[in-house]
């Protein structure tokens, strides 16, 4: 499985919206762009992809932006990126040309198939709410801010 920038793109952004989600905020896609460093207009064919998909909500005027359509617990990383890549398995091409179908066929089964299902079960497993718990547990004391 190779994801794409657009893929990982979707869903560092559909993150940075999970950790407003609580807010009930809308946030900009400019604020997204210059938070993650990704070009505006390449975060707008992002957005259009996941607005289809039904994943985020476009509000429009001059409080407008974008919102999770569900709680983040809600959204799994499958959904995030089956709406935005083309494939997310591609189909293994032949080992033997062709010659040899019977090592073909158990290579699918032993290997192949059992990789696509794992791949599938760890997007389905996993949702934006647990990106955010991570994202926190990876934050170095330089990145606390402290109240006084």
């Amino acid at each position: 499985m190779k994801i794409s920038a657009k893929g990982r793109y979707g869903l560092a952004a559909m993150t940075t919206l999970a950790a407003n989600y609580a807010a009930g905020t809308p946030v900009t896609i400019i604020s997204i762009s210059d938070r993650l460093g990704i070009s505006k207009i390449y975060l707008e064919q992002v957005f259009s992809l996941l607005k289809r998909s039904r994943l985020v909500l476009s509000l429009k005027g001059s409080q407008g932006g974008y919102q999770l359509s569900r709680p983040p617990k809600e959204i799994t990383a499958y959904d995030v990126l089956a709406a935005i890549e083309l494939a997310l398995i591609e189909k293994t091409g032949a080992s033997s040309a062709g010659k040899l179908p019977a090592l073909e066929q158990a290579l699918a089964v032993c290997v192949y198939d059992r990789l696509d299902a794992a791949i599938m079960h760890t997007l389905h497993a996993v949702t934006l709410a647990d990106i955010l718990t991570e994202t926190e547990k990876q934050k170095g004391p330089e990145q606390l801010m402290y109240f006084i």
